[in-house]
């Protein structure tokens, strides 16, 4: 298999891990919606997908791979689909509902 068949491989399949509620592994990663230290929401090619939680911390990053790894204290994950509404306002209209 060439080295793009594999990277789009990756990137097709979801999946996460988490050790405890401190460390998590997520792949499927098509987008980094936004993030801060209480949330981190991505696009994954099985939904729009939002962490949250205190501490958090994105250590790796590699949209190419589709990868994203972080820590803190994980209190929630949660998948949700993203409305028309919600692509046009953009993270700040999220806030200010």
């Amino acid at each position: 298999m060439s080295t793009e068949a594999s990277k789009a491989n990756n990137r097709a399949v979801h999946s996460v891990s988490m050790a405890g509620r401190e460390t998590m592994e997520i792949r499927g990663v098509t987008d980094v919606i936004s993030f801060d230290e209480q949330t981190v929401a991505l696009s994954t090619v099985c939904g729009n997908m939002e962490i949250g939680g205190s501490g958090l911390h994105i250590h790796v990053l590699s949209m190419e791979d589709g990868v994203v790894t972080m820590d803190g204290r994980i209190d929630s994950v949660t998948y949700y689909e993203s409305s028309s509404d919600e692509k046009s306002g953009g993270f700040f209209s999220r806030i200010f509902r």
